[in-house]
């Protein structure tokens, strides 16, 4: 049968918020908490927290989470002084990794120094296997002194093993605006590339292409629908495969207060037709689910995650 895993933040005051959180579902559809709600892996290292949390199954056997190294509950307004702008150019130049054979022992935390003093912070990444070249390409979004920290690009590193990585290069930009929080999918042969534009639209857009790297093109259908869509509030997007073989897109609302910041879904027959619909209504979520992605999952899986971080009230595992 199959089941779900979404990794995931909480968009919150305080320091448990920016942890990784676990939600688990039978059907893609309707969600449920696990450990009660609380972080399943708690940051230790660089800001002691981490947002923007993605995980990928790899070829080995082993999963690999990869988060952005932020904590804006312990950091905003010290040592960014409330500004976004100095998050942007001053934050971290590491992305944060764990790894597991089994979803729910995991390694020690580990600091990824992609960025040198050229890169401004590192966000959001994701990892997407390349069958062309049997690697994996790790992506995140950026600004850089090449062009005086003005509007973000998406940058990436290759890996085989998730040891060695090749030095960073831009996998893409846009001419009238940034771009961040990249998430690639593929679909008969071509791939899909998400991404959240920040200006011309300020919306999340779709682009197809026939390589990981190389040209991509926009899907206009997808654009209609989002054009439905209050600009400038949606970001973050992750898709899956539902098990009737449609797609859900999760979209990331932040355009309220964060208490009720979470993702809306839509639907779609595929990644081709672009024309995803939002479907609230078949959809529950237990609580705010904040920037993350979604794993395909076994029911053995599930069931182990769900015994291992059961709703008992207990605290996290801190490593």
């Amino acid at each position: 049968m199959g089941a779900y895993l979404f990794i995931h933040f909480k968009e919150k005051t305080t320091p448990d918020g920016e942890q990784i959180y676990f939600g688990l579902s039978r059907d893609g559809y309707c969600w449920e908490r696990v450990n009660d709600g609380k972080p399943v892996l708690w940051s230790v290292k660089g800001e002691k927290g981490v947002r923007d949390s993605s995980i990928i199954r790899a070829k080995n056997g082993k999963f690999y989470i990869l988060s952005t190294d932020l904590s804006l509950a312990n950091n905003f307004f010290g040592k960014y002084e409330g500004k976004w702008a100095k998050v942007g150019r001053e934050g971290s130049k590491c992305l944060m990794m764990w790894e597991s054979d089994d979803l729910v022992h995991w390694s020690e935390q580990q600091e990824l120094e992609f960025g040198d003093e050229d890169f401004g912070c590192l966000w959001a990444p994701e990892a997407v296997y390349d069958e062309s070249e049997d690697d994996y390409l790790i992506h995140w979004s950026s600004s850089h002194a090449s062009n005086d920290y003005g509007p973000k690009s998406i940058f990436y590193v290759r890996t085989k093993d998730f040891k060695t990585f090749t030095k960073p290069a831009v996998l893409c930009s846009k001419e009238d605006g940034p771009i961040i929080d990249s998430s690639i999918y593929e679909e008969d042969g071509s791939y899909y590339r998400f991404l959240k534009s920040e200006a011309n639209p300020s919306a999340v857009i779709l682009e197809k292409g026939d390589s990981l790297t190389g040209k991509y093109e926009r899907v206009k259908a997808f654009d209609k629908e989002m054009a439905k869509l209050r600009r400038g509030v949606y970001e973050a997007p992750t898709a899956y495969k539902l098990p009737d073989g449609k797609w859900c897109l999760m979209l990331d609302f932040y355009g309220c207060e964060k208490e009720k910041m979470g993702y809306v879904p839509f639907i779609a027959d595929s990644l081709k037709s672009g024309e995803f619909i939002r479907s609230d209504a078949r959809f529950h979520f237990p609580y705010g689910f904040k920037h993350g992605t979604v794993l395909e999952i076994s029911d053995e899986e599930y069931d182990r995650v769900k015994e291992s971080f059961p709703n008992t009230e207990s605290g996290a595992i801190r490593i």
